[in-house]
């Protein structure tokens, strides 16, 4: 099944009113009627945070929450992309002209751009068809719900399919997860996997080289509830994403080097646990045998690894961590295998399907969010009052996902409860807010996992 392509569904356009409102709009804008729709969902990740970029399975499912483009392809020259919200600036350019993407300046359309480009490298096509694109988008921005990724697999899906070219789902997400590193952000390629990969209905086990996805079956009785702490995190527009993921580096090539290992070709956390076949357990002890809790200055790290200061800002840092002085490393490995092993037991979890099989998952989200508060730092007040609140209102578990140091929580509600839990939530968290009042509407819903991005045609 993973091989096949994006699917290709016969839509009756004028029974869905988001799809009516933005035929009418492209219309009204482009003067003619769009041959084509795509979308890509957003994700919410139920366990394994900032594990994938460190060649860790991770557990997500899809949200009906997406990226939604209505296309027209034509003879212009040109490539023109729009969006619902008049917020974002409408953009033009040239078939013929070569795609550049400002990192400084991470604009909508720019990610738009990515998953264009990266189609465009994979054909080697030199010339593009001309195209006029209208999105819209219902995933809330800056929320840790994957709406950048969506809307860079969306843009490849879009390109492929004005372009009258053929990708599997896998190979889509792949040239996805690589081309959004265009506007700066080194993740691993969970996002863009369960937006092609995803099915109605099923969470799924992520795997990184090669990839592969797993149906988890998640258990009856509970349910997802997405909860936004309503302070944006922006991934491109800030260090903290990629200073971890430099900090995660640096610490694969210390435990290498302590076991005897060839530091300069190893860069990530599982690479070094599976050249050493050592369990997770093994790799937590030895963290602590290896690294200080304290902080690591340059010159400790370039001496212990046996590199010219130079050599550590080209081959180490990325273009923004270059400032960072100081690294924690035993805090950051420890949060990745022992999140690492937390997404293993959540999966078997979920396959045994015991009696008390809910409480076990909520003990390891809550887990899961005490290490990505104290070890990885990836919280913020709001996000732990917030986890906080949802656990008081009734959650067997809550923890943020997404990036963090803002967007949203998710908590793993028994069924019978959630009624007085949103309630709960909207008195002590929303309503003593007023800004939070006014976003409460988009920013706290129950999620069921939906199925993964396609192309739709009208009937």
């Amino acid at each position: 099944k993973m091989a096949t392509n994006p699917p290709k569904l016969r839509t009756v356009i004028s029974d869905n009113e988001r799809l009516l409102k933005l035929k009418n709009a492209f219309e009204e804008k482009f003067g003619e009627s769009p041959q084509f729709y795509a979308y890509a969902p957003g994700r919410v990740n139920l366990i394994g945070e900032h594990i994938d970029y460190c060649g860790y399975s991770v557990l997500p499912m899809a949200i009906e929450q997406n990226i939604l483009a209505a296309v027209s392809v034509n003879n212009s020259g040109t490539i023109t992309l729009a969006n619902i919200n008049p917020q974002y600036r409408d953009f033009t350019l040239s078939c013929s002209e070569e795609i550049t993407i400002d990192r400084e300046n991470p604009k909508w359309h720019y990610y738009f751009l990515c998953g264009v480009k990266g189609i465009q490298e994979e054909f080697g096509m030199a010339r593009l068809a001309g195209m006029s694109c209208l999105v819209d988008g219902t995933i809330p921005p800056s929320s840790g719900l994957s709406s950048s990724s969506a809307l860079v697999c969306c843009a490849g899906l879009v390109t492929t399919e004005a372009n009258q070219k053929s990708l599997s789902k896998v190979a889509l997400a792949e040239i996805c997860a690589k081309c959004e590193r265009y506007i700066g952000t080194e993740g691993g390629g969970m996002d863009q996997s369960i937006s092609f990969l995803a099915e109605p209905g099923k969470a799924k086990l992520i795997e990184f080289q090669p990839l592969r996805a797993t149906d988890v079956k998640l258990p009856d009785g509970a349910v997802f509830v997405i909860s936004n702490c309503c302070v944006e995190m922006n991934k491109a527009a800030t260090s903290h994403f990629n200073i971890r993921v430099v900090e995660c580096r640096i610490a694969a090539k210390f435990l290498a080097r302590a076991r005897g290992l060839d530091s300069s070709r190893l860069l990530k956390l599982a690479q070094v646990q599976s050249e050493l076949k050592a369990s997770l357990e093994e790799m937590l002890a030895l963290v602590d045998e290896v690294l200080h809790p304290e902080a690591y200055s340059r010159e400790e790290i370039c001496q212990g690894l046996g590199i010219t200061s130079e050599q550590f800002s080209t081959t180490v840092l990325s273009s923004n961590t270059q400032h960072v002085t100081h690294f924690k490393l035993h805090q950051r490995a420890k949060h990745v295998y022992g999140e690492a092993a937390r997404v293993r037991q959540f999966q078997s979890v979920c396959e045994g399907g015991g009696a008390d099989s809910i409480q076990t998952l909520g003990e390891l989200m809550k887990q899961s969010h005490a290490s990505c508060r104290d070890l990885y730092e990836c919280s913020c007040p709001e996000l732990d009052q917030l986890v906080d609140v949802c656990l008081k209102s009734g959650a067997v578990g809550s923890r943020l996902t997404g990036a963090g140091w803002g967007g949203c929580a998710v908590s793993m509600v028994p069924s019978e409860k959630v009624k007085s839990f949103l309630q709960a939530v909207r008195e002590s968290y929303f309503l003593p807010d007023p800004r939070r009042a006014a976003m409460e509407a988009q920013s706290l819903f129950v999620s069921k996992p939906g199925g993964g991005a396609a192309v739709l045609l009208e009937e």
